[in-house]
């Protein structure tokens, strides 16, 4: 019943964020009643935090699946890269939580006791990757680990955000498979450039040619 209740609240939760998100419609969805509900998880704070953790618990989990020490450095990179991008393509709920827990300034969870001991493995992880590649001459810099997720996740996460006002400014559909191909590879090629020194080229990030209407002058 728990899982039911937690998996409805998360649909919930995305799709109308905390304020606009109601326990009766949770309750509704999940096959339980308001009391259920309370019993199993809590009030309506108490469920959201326990969502975003779940929400947390989920990728990170999924990341230490993918056995980034046992790949080559950039190969590590290439893999953590891919899957970030289409783990985001796979869990837009994911992406809207976050954006509603930004917007509270990260309130709730400041108050979990989970989601720190959660991100310190994989940040090791990463760190371990780095160690690696700076030891076999693949990369040139052991950059912090923190910060070369975050621009990972950087890169996927404001295309994604905002493709719908990027695609409309742009004059592209930003989520076509050919837009969302093109994009894997750009971030990829400009991740491993960084890392490794070498033109953008060297991983297939060469510039596409610009579209006829983007040489037009406005």
């Amino acid at each position: 019943m728990r899982l039911r209740i937690l998996e409805a609240a998360k649909q919930e939760f995305s799709a109308h964020g905390l304020a606009g998100a109601r326990v009766d419609r949770i309750a509704a969805k999940a096959g339980a009643n308001k009391r259920m509900l309370y019993y199993h998880v809590g009030n309506k704070d108490e469920l959201y935090l326990a969502v975003l953790e779940g929400a947390y618990d989920k990728i990170r989990s999924e990341e230490r699946g993918l056995d980034l020490e046992h790949l080559d450095p950039p190969e590590a990179i290439r893999r953590l890269i891919e899957f970030t991008w289409n783990y985001f393509l796979r869990n837009p709920e994911f992406l809207s939580l976050l954006n509603t827990e930004n917007l509270a300034k990260a309130k709730h969870l400041k108050r979990s006791t989970k989601v720190k001991s959660m991100h310190s493995p994989f940040v090791e992880m990463i760190r371990t990757v780095v160690r690696r590649g700076v030891d076999s001459g693949d990369f040139q810099v052991a950059v912090d680990p923190v910060q070369l997720y975050i621009s990972i996740a950087a890169l996927s996460f404001f295309y994604l955000s905002n493709s719908a006002t990027l695609s409309v400014i742009f004059g592209r559909d930003l989520l076509k498979k050919d837009a969302r191909d093109e994009r894997l590879e750009h971030m990829t090629a400009l991740v491993l450039a960084a890392l490794t020194g070498k033109s953008t080229a060297a991983f297939g990030g060469a510039m596409p040619v610009l579209r006829a209407a983007e040489h037009r002058v406005v």
